[in-house]
């Protein structure tokens, strides 16, 4: 298969997903890239470079804000990522978009495979 198109499928989806882990609790980038990867089983192994641009937009867009937090021992700070509340609520928008959507694909691809 070509991995142009599993790149499209993917960069949308994204997005919503990045949302939603963020819905539940605050995290750092490392954290959000682990959590894709395995609770993905590895199909949204993604690069630092794929989703730092994902967390830029969605906070330029108000849906998430970030802060620093450094440790009590000072060792490295960490930039923490969390979901505002207008980022809950597009989250349900595009949360019930995505269940239109997926039960219209489905409907379209259900069948024989060719």
């Amino acid at each position: 298969m070509d991995v142009r198109y599993e790149r499209q499928l993917k960069r949308g989806l994204l997005e919503i997903i990045v949302l939603k882990l963020l819905s539940q609790g605050r995290a750092y980038g490392y954290q959000l890239l682990q959590r894709l990867d395995q609770e993905s089983g590895g199909l949204f192994r993604i690069k630092e470079g794929t989703l730092y641009p994902i967390l830029y937009r969605l906070e330029d867009d108000g849906l998430i804000v970030s802060e620093w937090s450094v440790p009590e021992d000072k060792s490295v700070a960490k930039k923490y990522y969390r979901c505002t509340l207008e980022g809950n609520l597009v989250l349900k928008e595009l949360l019930g978009l995505w269940r239109r959507f997926d039960g219209v694909a489905n409907h379209f691809l259900q069948g024989e495979d060719e």
